[in-house]
């Protein structure tokens, strides 16, 4: 029988979307289909385990599953509320879904700060990672946990605050609230647990991580092209971001011009390119890089 690596994700949302955007970037092929808890990736010995979020950490830590993408603030979350402690540690951050976890109140409430908790009652889906703030910072109020529609407490009643992820802030501006502390920030994490791997799930572990590292530097790293003059390579090579020495081509039938290639592994500017044609430098190109491999 074939040894395969086990991959937890989340089996639907926007985190499981980008997850399986990202495993299709590195050349994973595989199909989801309907109500399917696994999916079985064609191309290489490896299965996808489809579950809820909360379920990853705990899939990981008791050797359901070999390694996970799940979001920070869940991993956090199930560490500080789960009765035994969680095997399950973070490998890799992916810099995609990412949101914060805060603190906010109606705009005609008194509480405005943190300063005016004490004695409040503040409704979250999350109160492991609220309790953990609380006592850090002594502040003395009531949890008072909710399993959906935590936007509704202070409308309602239940609580004066609520402590809730955000992403763009629209849900909290259609209900009237606005955040004031911010406790959390979060992003999509690879996780295992510290369990020994066999050898031949361990390179096949390794093969998928440097595949996701190139994805993910390739997602920043531009290709510049450019026609530069010859006395201007040192000024505009140290302008050039996160690049290393760049490649440089004689152009046939003029000896003051050359072509420059590079490789810039940090985010090019339209300010970049202003400088580079201030320079002298023209027929500027930057390009995407689809796959990189260090």
């Amino acid at each position: 029988m074939t040894t395969r690596l086990r991959i937890a994700l989340q089996k639907k949302g926007r985190l499981a979307d980008d997850s399986f955007a990202l495993l299709k970037k590195c050349g994973l092929r595989f199909a989801i289909r309907g109500s399917g808890l696994l999916a079985r990736v064609k191309n290489m010995p490896i299965d996808l385990l489809l579950v809820r979020d909360d379920d990853i950490p705990s899939f990981v830590a008791n050797g359901a599953s070999d390694i996970g993408i799940v979001g920070e603030n869940v991993l956090v979350e199930e560490q500080l509320t789960h009765t035994n402690k969680l095997d399950a540690e973070i490998i890799m951050r992916l810099g995609f879904s990412r949101c914060k976890l805060c603190l906010a109140s109606s705009e005609k409430s008194n509480v405005k700060d943190t300063q005016s908790l004490d004695g409040t009652r503040i409704a979250t889906t999350y109160p492991g990672v609220l309790g953990r703030y609380l006592k850090d910072n002594n502040i003395k109020a009531k949890s008072v946990e909710m399993k959906g529609a935590v936007e509704l407490a202070p409308s309602i009643g239940i609580a004066d605050s609520i402590c809730d992820l955000v992403s763009s802030g629209a849900t909290l501006e259609a209900n009237g609230l606005k955040a004031f502390k911010t406790i959390l920030e979060s992003e999509a994490v690879l996780i295992n647990s510290t369990r020994t791997l066999d050898p031949i799930k361990k390179d096949i572990l390794d093969k998928l991580i440097n595949r996701i590292d190139g994805v993910l530097k390739s997602s920043e790293t531009k290709y510049i092209m450019m026609n530069a003059p010859k006395n201007k390579i040192d000024a505009i090579t140290a302008i050039l971001p996160g690049s290393d020495a760049p490649t440089i081509i004689p152009l046939a039938g003029n000896d003051e011009l050359v072509a420059m290639q590079a490789v810039c592994t940090e985010n090019v500017f339209w300010e970049t390119l202003e400088e580079l044609k201030g320079l002298g430098a023209r027929a500027i190109l930057v390009l995407p890089i689809e796959k990189m491999m260090s």
